[in-house]
C-alpha cells in the first residue's frame, strides 16, 4: 500500500477512534470540547439530525469539516450526507449515504418510519403544497384515531346499555390521547435504549 493512502486510512481510523470516545458526552461538553473539536461537531451535527433539525445539522457538519484535517474530510462529507438525508426525510438517499459510510443500511421498516414522518411533517425546505397535505393527513390521521377511540368505547359500553354520541366522541379522544402518548412512550423507552446501547446519555 502507497504511503500516502496508508496514511490517509490511519487519519481516517483515528477520527472515527474520535468520535466513538466522545459519544457518551453531553451536548455541552462537545461544544466545549477542543482536542478532537472536528468529531465532536460532528457529533453534535447527527444528534440535531436525530431530532430532524437540519439547519442546526448543517451548521455542525460545516464547521466540523472546516476543522478537520484534509484526510478526514471525506469521511465528515459522508457522515454529513447520511445525517442530513435523515433530518430531511430522504429515505431513498440515506440508505445509500449510510451504505457509502460502510454500515449495515436502515431496515425497511425505518425507512418506511422515515417516510410517514416526512409526509406527516415535511422538512422546512418542502413546499407549501407538502406542507399542507402534511396537515390534511394530520387531520385524518386524529379523525381516525377519535373514531377508533370511539369505536373502541361503544363496544366497551355495550354490556350496559350504549353510550350517546357527544359522550362517546368525548371518551372516544381520551382514547386517542392515550394511544398517542402509549406510543410517544414506547417511541422515547427504545429510543433511549439505542442509546443507552451506544453508550450516549439519553434525552
Amino acid at each position: 500500500m502507497p504511503p500516502k493512502q496508508r496514511q490517509i486510512r490511519i487519519e481516517q481510523r483515528g477520527s472515527i477512534e474520535a468520535i466513538q470516545a466522545l459519544e457518551h458526552r453531553s451536548d455541552e461538553e462537545l461544544e466545549n470540547e477542543t482536542r478532537h473539536k472536528s468529531a465532536a461537531l460532528a457529533i453534535l451535527g447527527a444528534r440535531a439530525a436525530e431530532r430532524f433539525d437540519a439547519d442546526k445539522a448543517r451548521g455542525y457538519f460545516q464547521r466540523a469539516i472546516a476543522a478537520a484535517r484534509p484526510q478526514e474530510r471525506m469521511q465528515l462529507r459522508r457522515m454529513a450526507d447520511a445525517s442530513l438525508a435523515l433530518a430531511e426525510r430522504r429515505p431513498g438517499d440515506l440508505k445509500e449515504a449510510v451504505e457509502r459510510l460502510g454500515q449495515a443500511p436502515p431496515s425497511g421498516r425505518q425507512l418506511l418510519a422515515l417516510r410517514a414522518i416526512g409526509l406527516l411533517v415535511p422538512p422546512g425546505s418542502a413546499g407549501i403544497l407538502a406542507r399542507l397535505r402534511g396537515i390534511v393527513l394530520i387531520l385524518i390521521l386524529l379523525i381516525c384515531l377519535i373514531a377508533l377511540g370511539v369505536g373502541i368505547v361503544e363496544l366497551v359500553s355495550l354490556p350496559f346499555g350504549g353510550i350517546g354520541l357527544a359522550p362517546g366522541i368525548l371518551l372516544g379522544l381520551f382514547v386517542a390521547i392515550a394511544i398517542l402518548a402509549t406510543i410517544a412512550a414506547v417511541g422515547k423507552r427504545r429510543r433511549n435504549r439505542a442509546q443507552e446501547a451506544a453508550g450516549r446519555p439519553s434525552g
